[in-house]
C-alpha cells in the first residue's frame, strides 16, 4: 500500500501530526498499521508518551498507577519509523511553504498537516486568577496536573472543586479517596446538567454525600481568596447581596474546556468553536490540512469524548493511506461514562425529556437510598436517550440499541433490568450477534473477540492487546469478560 499511501499523504509529502494525545497518537498508530512507509512526524507538547486521559481520575484517587495508563510505549516510535518530537510544541504553521515551526527551532515540511491539538482547561477571569494560578489552585486536565494535585493534596485538608461536570465529579471523588474534606460548587441547578436530568442530578448528589463529598448548587463563584500567594478560600456571591467565603487550601478548577485553535487561527484557517472540517476531516480553508478530535468542528458539532475522536482517526488513516478512499466521517453518537471509584454512570443521547413531553415515552426507576436511577427515553419505538446511575448492568444493552437505533422489545422493563424479559436477555453480550459492537470506543465486535479467543487470547488483557477493546473508557470490560467466560464454558461443555 506504500504507493497509494504516499500519494494520499500529499504528493509524496510527510504527514505531520500536531498533538500526541488520544486523537493524535491513535491516528499515528492507525496510519502506520495501514502504510509502513509513509513518513510521519508527530509533535507532542507533553514530554511523556501518550496516555489514556479518561483514566486520570483513577490515578488521582490512587487506585491506578500513572505508568498503567499509557497508550504507546516510547520505544514504539523508533521501532515503527515514526519521528516523534515529545515535549516539543509547534509554534507556527506556514501554509504557503507547507512548513511547521517548533519550539526547538526546527522547521518541518509537510504534505498533509493534521491538527490534533485537543482542548485546554478554561480558567475564568476573576479575582485571584487574573495573574495565573496561585499556590494551591490547579486545573485537572493532564497527567502533570494530576501529579501536581496529588502533591498539593498531601498537605491539604479542605478541597473545593469549582464545577460539577464530568471532570469535576471525577476530581472530587479522587480527592475524597485521599481523605480530604471536599465540596463541589456548581453554578447550574443540578450536577452534570449536560448529561443528566434534575432527578438524576439529585441522586448523584446523594451518592456523593455518602462518599463524603458535599455539593452546593447555583453557586456563583466570584473569585479566589489568597494570602502570601497561596489560596485560602473561594468567594461566593450571596443571593441577597454580599459575599461568602468558603475556606479551602486546595481548589480544583473544572470550569470546562476550550478547543485549542491558536495555531489554526494563526495560520488563517476557518474556525468556529473549533477548526471547521468536512466529512473527509479536511479544513474547509485548506485541503492539505486536516483536524481531528476536540479541536475539530464537524457539521456544527465538537466532540469531547474519546470514541468519536478514535473513529475520526480511523477514517482519516484510511484516507491518507489510500486503503479506504471512500471513508467518510458523518458524525457520531456520544455516550458518556463516568469513571470514578464508587460511582457508576452511563448517559447517552437526549436525556432531558420528562413524562409530560409529547411524542416520547419515558421509562424510569429511582431508588435514591441506594443511589440508583435508571431512565430510558423512547420515540417511535427507538431509544433516543438513557441514563444509568448506580447500577449499570443494562449499559451494554442500551448502548447497542441506541447506537443501532434498533427496534425495542415490547417489554420495556427489560431495558432497565436485563434478564427480566426474553427480549432483553437476547440482547445480552453473550447472546448478541457476532456483528454487534461490544467496545464502542474502539469499534470492536463480538465476532472479533471470539476470533481472539479462538487464537488463544483467553483473558480481557489478551483481547485488549489484540483489539484495544477496553482501553478507552473501560466500560465494556465486563462485557468482554462475560463473552470470554461464555466461550470458555462452551469449550468445557464440548469437551465434556
Amino acid at each position: 500500500m506504500t504507493g497509494a499511501g504516499t500519494a494520499r499523504a500529499g504528493d509524496g509529502g510527510r504527514v505531520v501530526v500536531v498533538g500526541n494525545g488520544m486523537a493524535g497518537s491513535r491516528l499515528v498508530g492507525e496510519l502506520r498499521a495501514r502504510d509502513a512507509a509513509v513518513p510521519i512526524t508527530v509533535f507532542g507538547a507533553e514530554t511523556q508518551a501518550p496516555y489514556n486521559r479518561v483514566l486520570l481520575s483513577n490515578v488521582l484517587a490512587g487506585v491506578t498507577r500513572p505508568d498503567h495508563i499509557g497508550l504507546v510505549d516510547a520505544a514504539w516510535y523508533a521501532a515503527h519509523g515514526v519521528d516523534a518530537r515529545l515535549g516539543v510544541e509547534v509554534t507556527r504553521v506556514d501554509r504557503a511553504a507547507k512548513t511547521v515551526h517548533a519550539s526547538d527551532g526546527t522547521a518541518t515540511r509537510y504534505g498533509t498537516l493534521v491538527l490534533a491539538t485537543g482542548s485546554t482547561a478554561f480558567i475564568p477571569p476573576m479575582p485571584g486568577l487574573r495573574d495565573g494560578l496561585p499556590e494551591g489552585a490547579q486545573v485537572f486536565r493532564t497527567l502533570d496536573d494530576c501529579r501536581r494535585i496529588t502533591e498539593l493534596a498531601a498537605a491539604a485538608r479542605r478541597a473545593v472543586v469549582v464545577g460539577g461536570g464530568l471532570l469535576g465529579i471525577e476530581a472530587a471523588r479522587g480527592l475524597a479517596g485521599r481523605g480530604l474534606e471536599v465540596t463541589v460548587l456548581h453554578l447550574a441547578g443540578h450536577l452534570m446538567e449536560r448529561q443528566l436530568d434534575p432527578a438524576a442530578g439529585r441522586v448523584l448528589a446523594r451518592t456523593l454525600a455518602a462518599l463524603g463529598i458535599g455539593t452546593r448548587l447555583q453557586a456563583d463563584v466570584t473569585g479566589l481568596r489568597t494570602a502570601g500567594g497561596a489560596v485560602t478560600g473561594v468567594e461566593l456571591a450571596r443571593p441577597g447581596g454580599g459575599t461568602e467565603v468558603l475556606a479551602a487550601d486546595l481548589v480544583i478548577l473544572s470550569c470546562g474546556v476550550r478547543p485549542e485553535v491558536g495555531l489554526a487561527r494563526g495560520a488563517g484557517l476557518a474556525v468556529g468553536r473549533a477548526v471547521l472540517v468536512d466529512d473527509e476531516l479536511r479544513s474547509v480553508t485548506d485541503p492539505s490540512v486536516r483536524a481531528i478530535g476536540e479541536c475539530a468542528e464537524h457539521r456544527d458539532e465538537v466532540y469531547g469524548l474519546v470514541a468519536p475522536a478514535w473513529e475520526q482517526a480511523g477514517v482519516l488513516a484510511g484516507l491518507l493511506a489510500g486503503t479506504d478512499p471512500a471513508a467518510r466521517f458523518t458524525g457520531a453518537r456520544q455516550i458518556t461514562r463516568l469513571k470514578a471509584a464508587g460511582i457508576e454512570l452511563a448517559s447517552m443521547g437526549e436525556t432531558h425529556f420528562g413524562d409530560d413531553d409529547e411524542d416520547v415515552e419515558v421509562v424510569r426507576f429511582t431508588d435514591a437510598a441506594r443511589g440508583t436511577y435508571k431512565k430510558a427515553v423512547i420515540r417511535d419505538g427507538r431509544l433516543i436517550g438513557a441514563i444509568l446511575l448506580g447500577e449499570t448492568s443494562a449499559a451494554g444493552t442500551l448502548t447497542r440499541l441506541y447506537d443501532r437505533a434498533a427496534p425495542l422489545p415490547a417489554e420495556r422493563l427489560g431495558l432497565l433490568f436485563p434478564g427480566m424479559s426474553a427480549a432483553a436477555e437476547a440482547e445480552s453480550p453473550v447472546r448478541m450477534p457476532d456483528a454487534a459492537t461490544v467496545c464502542h470506543c474502539n469499534n470492536v465486535s463480538k465476532g472479533e473477540i471470539r476470533a481472539c479467543w479462538q487464537s488463544g487470547a483467553r483473558t480481557a488483557a489478551g483481547v485488549a492487546r489484540a483489539t484495544r477493546a477496553g482501553t478507552g473508557c473501560g466500560g465494556c470490560r465486563d462485557a468482554v469478560e462475560g463473552i470470554l467466560g461464555w466461550l470458555d464454558g462452551q469449550e468445557s461443555a464440548d469437551v465434556a
